[in-house]
């Protein structure tokens, strides 16, 4: 077994976390990050514990960041990482199936966003049919997105670990 070497951890969750930001915005630009329909592109990145434990920090402080710096009302800035966090340690305890692993950040966000929505926003649709739009969402951004993401990086991200 290969001893962790703590530099590289810091420096892959470091990249990731930036990573998350950058796609963030760049989905905010395109009107995609917010409302009841989110397609984030950074939550491809949510994949990642996949192939390294690095990423589980990298996407819960992108999170963070991301909705800090994006402008984000209290509660979604606080809950919206606890979420991203829920679903990356479940990605990272199912990695043996990448399918299966896909599914937490799906579930986490479907579950917890809604109420973040009606009660930190004022969204007035009723939180199942959100929790239905947010999960068609994240499904695009994970299981379209990130799967096809995994698939074309795949092999570089195999030396990761």
């Amino acid at each position: 077994m290969r001893k962790p070497n703590k530099t590289l951890y810091l420096c892959q969750a470091a990249l990731i976390a930036a990573l998350y930001v950058a796609l963030t915005f760049l989905a905010k630009l395109l009107g995609l990050d917010s409302g009841v329909i989110q397609v984030r592109f950074s939550e491809a990145l949510c994949l990642l514990p996949i192939f390294t434990p690095a990423a589980i920090p990298g996407v819960t402080l992108g999170c963070f960041l991301a909705n800090l710096l994006g402008g984000a009302v209290i509660l979604d800035t606080i809950v919206g990482p606890i979420a991203t966090l829920i679903g990356a340690l479940g990605t990272y305890w199912l990695r043996k199936n990448k399918w299966l692993a896909a599914m937490p950040p799906v579930l986490s966000n479907a579950l917890i966003v809604p109420f973040i929505l009606a009660y930190g926003y004022g969204a007035p649709d009723a939180i199942p049919f959100m929790m239905l739009t947010v999960g068609a969402g994240e499904i695009i951004s994970i299981y379209v997105l990130g799967m096809l993401f995994v698939k074309v990086a795949e092999k570089p991200l195999r030396k990761l670990t």
